[in-house]
């Protein structure tokens, strides 16, 4: 019954995706961004619906009041696929940290570029946390949270990695705190697994760390 619930969604989502990224070739070409980012939001719904109603994974949130609705940082924890998809629902027009490779991918690349997401190139260095301050700063600028991966990586449950040097930087830059966020999305769709297990993924959100904080309350 596992085996087969989660081919059942594994096939949905795939096809679901792959359906979405034909029908926004011509918006990424001529749509307004306000279009496209309900677009990507609708999206990220229709995957939570298939998540619930065919492999019985459920999502709980907690602390939401803690979320930015504005200009922020939250600082998540990323174990799963799903830790991307949820923040399309969950923020308005979140600008998020992602590795700069991604871009490169047809279609999907194209999106996070027209939707102002911020690409760090790992392997720069100094030059890496510079654009994902400036990337920082445009957010800023347009009102728009910030969502960071603070290990750098999806990890399994339970594993702690160190924090990605730029995300100090990041905090004191925006000056305003952090939202720490915790989840366990890798016990019901972990990385890279084909199975996905029944129940219900937790996320929750904590009160906001002061940027003058030492960073490894995180």
């Amino acid at each position: 019954m596992l085996w087969l619930r989660s081919a059942a969604f594994n096939a949905a989502f795939f096809g679901l995706t792959t359906l979405a990224a034909l029908v926004s070739i011509p918006l990424l070409a001529f749509a307004p961004e306000r279009v496209l980012w309900r677009f990507a939001r609708g999206w990220g719904h229709a995957v939570i619906w298939l998540m619930r109603a065919i492999a019985g994974i459920r999502v709980r949130v907690s602390g939401a009041e803690h979320l930015p609705s504005g200009a922020g940082l939250v600082a998540a924890q990323h174990q799963s696929a799903f830790d991307t998809v949820v923040w399309l629902v969950l923020l308005d027009r979140p600008a998020i940290v992602l590795k700069q490779e991604l871009l490169r991918i047809p279609i999907y690349g194209w999106f996070c570029r027209r939707l102002g997401m911020i690409a760090v190139d790992r392997l720069a260095g100094g030059g890496a946390i510079r654009a994902l301050l400036r990337g920082a700063d445009r957010a800023v600028a347009e009102g728009r949270p910030v969502v960071i991966f603070p290990e750098g990586t999806r990890t399994e449950p339970g594993t702690f990695l160190p924090f990605q040097p730029g995300v100090a930087a990041l905090v004191r830059r925006m000056g305003g705190g952090v939202v720490p966020v915790a989840t366990d999305s890798g016990l019901h769709w972990g990385r890279r697994a084909f199975h996905k297990h029944p129940g219900t993924i937790s996320v929750l959100a904590l009160p906001p760390i002061p940027a003058h904080e030492d960073r490894t309350r995180l």
